[in-house]
């Protein structure tokens, strides 16, 4: 893999959160995605803007690098964000399989000023029945045909 300049991407990343907050688009965060040297995603956070929780600045630079590559995968590429990402980001971003993460501030500079994501982390380890939004589990039978379906599927998309 290629050694990037990790302190000149960070900063681009740091610079988008900051621009984000003066355009009033969103919360303090930042990410940009690079391949080969060359930025081919960026976004900044966006949830109160676009009224949508999913907006997060990794999301964002996901689906534009994404986007710009024609693919539904990261490969080869190195993610930085100007935050340790939130626990959904952390979850797209191995879906997208980039090859690196760099992050600046920590999960704990993040709760610092009011971006608390620890709940999150706690309400995983918990029983379904035991969790904060009631989750229930209905229909699996009809869902079940759906799967075999995709199982049976010849041409299908592996991801």
């Amino acid at each position: 893999m290629e050694i990037y300049n990790h302190t000149y991407y960070i900063t681009k990343a740091v610079k988008l959160a900051k621009q984000g907050i003066e355009s009033g688009k969103g919360g303090p965060f930042g990410a940009i995605i690079v391949k080969n040297g060359a930025i081919i995603g960026e976004g900044c956070n966006m949830v109160t803007s676009q009224n949508d929780p999913t907006a997060h600045a990794e999301i964002v630079a996901i689906r534009n690098a994404c986007k710009a590559l024609n693919s539904f995968q990261l490969s080869g590429c190195t993610i930085y964000a100007s935050c340790e990402p939130c626990p959904m980001c952390l979850g797209a971003i191995y879906w997208a399989r980039p090859a690196q993460l760099i992050y600046a501030c920590t999960k704990e500079d993040a709760k610092a000023i009011g971006f608390d994501d620890q709940f999150i982390y706690e309400e995983l380890k918990l029983p379904m029945g035991k969790r904060s939004i009631k989750t229930l589990q209905k229909g699996r039978d009809i869902a079940l045909e759906v799967f075999k379906l995709w199982e049976q599927k010849e041409d299908k998309t592996e991801y």
